[in-house]
């Protein structure tokens, strides 16, 4: 609505000032200004086919041209042969009233054309705003400054690259012996890993021009652009040749097709299935393309001859987090030992790890302190993982149940072993959850750790707190997922009161355990009363008096 109605305040003033040129000229007095001499030897020698006077000037119109004397220059005796005609304002009153008939002709056919609409001030400019775009710049190529050293914790990705990077160096090598390689590699995993510095550290190694592209950068509104694009991007980087093209989340353009519809995206994908089949085995140029979710990829995608290479980019390790922690903390002035905060780093990416130093550099800025220590990572770890939160006023009575739930989890993640270095009172979570593949006891573990907080405020209060549902639903989720996807119940094919019989189990089993460690559960509950927060290293130290 706002576009339209700013497009006809735009048409309106447009007409007005049209309206306003036309009389200009209309009206306007184009008569050059004569001397006396001029004028009468213009009248002597007849050269005057018509003569007319107004209130200031006579006008003396020759055959070409309209020239023009102030009439108290002009004597009657002058003018005695010529036929004098009187120039008054009638006319200007006739152009006027032909103006306004003209501009009300013109809006009647303009609602009218509305109306039917043959005419749209909507698609007019978007059809300015598509010409625009088919005059975008060029596509060109960006020179990579990241290296593989830059890049921690990717050893076995590297290895797979690295006869890439070599048949691009040395082609005639490989087409020695009738080898090709592969056209397409796809680099899989999850948001964070690294995949596009990966790519980056491909073509600074390989010494070659590299084009990026998102994959919604292709999907465009109009139909073709896409296409286009796609075809201008395979073209710069032939032309280029070797080189390495590079597609980010090409999920975005590479979605299984319905065939339902034929819309811009699937048009776009059918170029790039297009342009990746004309590719010669001496075209030099490799696509290199990055996705999180290569289950929703087009399987024409996906086979031989265009993306033969799939390359898994997981989640770090603790060896290579902390490769990647030593990175990040070259340049950062520290009293840590990157071993302890890869333990305490689970399920981390290699952004989740750039934050983390970022985010603990400055924690230890605002305390004024001369160099990040383990206790800074400690206080950003959850703001990193969890996202920051604005914390509750609680009550006493409130405190104290929290102050239970909490001892009760720590407790049961530090007796099962759980990844975590250090619990806060104002944790909402205390372990990430993940989705590596874990072992029935492992999984029942998590469950009992999740359902610790509601089974000691039972014991102890008879009732427990709302703020319990986060942990309540993340156990029905896994018990839903063991009995179900995993085939962990009684039988492979699950019963339907399955689920309830393994929660009952587990519920029952985190209760006489708890039972078993009152004393440490008020141990901890002092502790996290006089400081609010509780290191694993404590808690296993009092577990390790009872066991």
């Amino acid at each position: 609505m706002v576009g339209s109605k700013t497009n006809r305040v735009a048409l309106y003033a447009s007409a007005f000032l049209v309206i306003i040129l036309v009389l200009f000229a209309i009206l306007r007095d184009n008569a050059e200004t004569i001397s006396l001499k001029d004028a009468t030897s213009m009248l002597q020698n007849k050269d005057v086919k018509n003569v007319m006077l107004s209130e200031d000037f006579v006008y003396l119109k020759t055959d070409n041209e309209v020239y023009k004397i102030a009439s108290s220059q002009i004597s009657a005796q002058m003018l005695g042969e010529y036929k004098v005609k009187v120039k008054n304002g009638s006319n200007i009153v006739v152009y006027l009233l032909f103006l306004i008939l003209f501009l009300g002709l013109g809006v009647l056919i303009f609602k009218w054309l509305q109306k039917n609409k043959i005419l749209d001030t909507q698609s007019i400019t978007s059809s300015r705003f598509k010409s625009s775009l088919e005059h975008s710049k060029p596509i060109g190529s960006i020179k990579s400054d990241v290296t593989f050293s830059d890049i921690g914790g990717i050893s076995d990705v590297k290895i797979e690259l690295e006869e890439i990077i070599d048949f691009m160096k040395k082609p005639k090598r490989y087409k020695s012996f009738g080898a090709r390689m592969p056209r397409g590699v796809l680099l899989v995993g999850p948001p964070g890993v690294g995949k596009t510095m990966i790519a980056k550290a491909v073509a600074n190694a390989a010494g070659v021009p590299f084009y990026y592209q998102s994959g919604a950068s292709f999907v465009q509104i109009y139909v073709g652009m896409g296409a286009k694009r796609v075809n201008e991007l395979f073209n710069a980087a032939k032309n280029n040749s070797p080189s390495i093209i590079f597609i980010d989340e090409i999920d975005a353009v590479g979605k299984k097709r319905d065939g339902q519809r034929n819309d811009e995206r699937e048009a776009t994908l059918n170029q790039l299935l297009t342009e990746m089949d004309g590719f010669e085995n001496s075209s030099g140029v490799i696509v290199i393309a990055a996705t999180n979710k290569i289950d929703v990829l087009d399987s024409a995608l996906l086979r031989s001859g265009r993306f033969d290479r799939r390359i898994f980019v997981e989640l770090p390790t603790k060896r290579e987090r902390a490769s990647i922690l030593s990175k990040y903390l070259e340049k950062v002035p520290n009293d840590v030992n990157v071993d302890t905060v890869a333990s305490m780093t689970v399920g981390f990416s290699g952004a989740s790890l750039a934050t983390l130093v970022n985010e603990a550099s400055l924690l230890a800025i605002r305390g004024h302190d001369f160099q990040v220590t383990i206790e800074h990572f400690h206080h950003v770890k959850d703001k990193v993982m969890f996202g920051k939160k604005k914390l509750q006023m609680l009550s006493d009575e409130q405190k104290q149940y929290r102050v239970t739930y909490q001892a009760a989890k720590v407790i049961c993640a530090t007796y099962f072993d759980l990844p975590f270095e250090k619990l806060l009172l104002s944790n909402e979570k205390l372990t990430p959850a993940t989705d590596e593949p874990l072992i029935k006891y492992e999984l029942e573990s998590r469950v009992k750790m999740l359902l610790a907080g509601i089974v000691a405020c039972n014991i102890k209060y008879n009732e427990h707190a709302s703020s319990a549902k986060g942990d309540l639903d993340e156990a029905k989720e896994i018990v839903e997922k063991m009995i179900t996807e995993y085939g962990m119940g009684s039988s492979l094919m699950a019963s339907e009161n399955e689920k309830e019989i393994l929660m009952k189990r587990l519920y029952e089993e985190t209760r006489t355990l708890l039972e078993s460690m009152q004393n440490v559960i008020k141990y901890v509950e002092g502790v996290l009363n006089e400081r609010e927060s509780i290191t694993k290293a404590d808690v296993k130290k009092k577990l390790n008096e009872i066991f």
